[in-house]
Parts: structure tokens; sequence; C-alpha cells
């Protein structure tokens, strides 16, 4: 399965795929362009996976949806890897976040009784869902869904914390 990443990531990393002026045509061409991402994103997060150990085997089943961005930290919280259309829901390129808190997403609005319940479920090293009120980089603001879980390695050490997080209305 790794070689087989490996390749696909290869591949779909290197098509050049240009819309053609068909109607039918660009659709099919932009639905190809989020399949290569996404596809990409995958191979990413097991490559990521892979690296630190993780004794976590979700990924094999996730499928991410294409206004689903992931976030993963290090035990203190620090972003040490995102998927790159966190951009489209922030504003913010994945290298301007890395090594920032998710602190960073929050302002004078964030409702600091979700804020209390998230922080006590990753002190407790349990998984959380809450949707949070969030700051883009323009300084508007934005519902953001989180569904996050500690990852513990094979030692059963935590590594690192994973969010799913999205767009609401």
């Amino acid at each position: 399965m790794k070689v087989y990443d490996k390749a696909a990531k290869k591949y779909y990393g290197s098509l050049d795929i240009t819309p053609l002026p068909l109607l039918s045509w660009d659709v099919h061409a932009a639905h190809v362009r989020v399949l290569c991402e996404t596809g990409n994103t995958m191979v990413d997060l097991r490559q990521f996976a892979e690296m630190n150990r993780w004794a976590y085997s979700k990924l094999n089943d996730l499928v991410l949806g294409e206004d689903e961005v992931v976030v993963i930290t290090d035990p203190k919280l620090s972003i040490v890897h995102t998927t790159s259309n966190i951009n489209t829901m922030t504003g913010y390129r994945p290298d301007e976040i890395i090594g920032e808190t998710p602190k960073m997403f929050q302002g004078e609005e964030t409702d600091k009784q979700v804020l209390l319940k998230i922080r006590t479920a990753i002190e407790g090293k349990k998984p959380f869902e809450a949707v949070v009120l969030n700051y883009r980089k323009d300084g508007s603001t934005y519902l953001c869904q989180i569904q996050a879980e500690p990852v513990f390695d094979k030692a059963g050490q935590l590594v690192n914390f994973i969010a799913y997080e999205r767009e609401v209305a």
C-alpha cells in the first residue's frame, strides 16, 4: 500500500489538467482536479501518520469532502500539519499557520464556555466535537464545526491531536 500511495501521489501530482472550453468538460476537469488534490491529501496524511508511528487506523477509512480541513497539532497544540484547503476556510496558507496554535483563529466573540469544553477534553486526552466562532485572516468570522481526537503512537504515548474541521452556517 505504501508503494501504491507514493506512486499515486507522484502520478496525480504530475498531471497538468487544463479545462477545455466545453461546459461538460469544464465540470469534469474541475472534478478531476478536486479528486487529485484529495488523493494527494490522503497520501500526505498517511505518510505523516506513518512517520509519527501512529497507532491509528481510521485514516484508512477516511473520506474527506472538499470542504473538510484536517489540522494536526503536537501534544502542546502547535500546528504541525494541515491540508492545503485550509486557505479556503481561513484565508491563511498552510505555511502561515505551521508552528502556531489554533488560538490564532479565536477572537473577542469566541464562546469561552466552548473553549473550556475543548480544553477539558484535550487535558483529559479525550475526543470532542464542538462548533466554534473563529476568525479568518481578514478579520471576518465563521462558524467552525470541529471533530477532534488524540492520537497515540504504538507505544501508547500521545503524539498528536487530529481535528476534522469545516465551516457551517
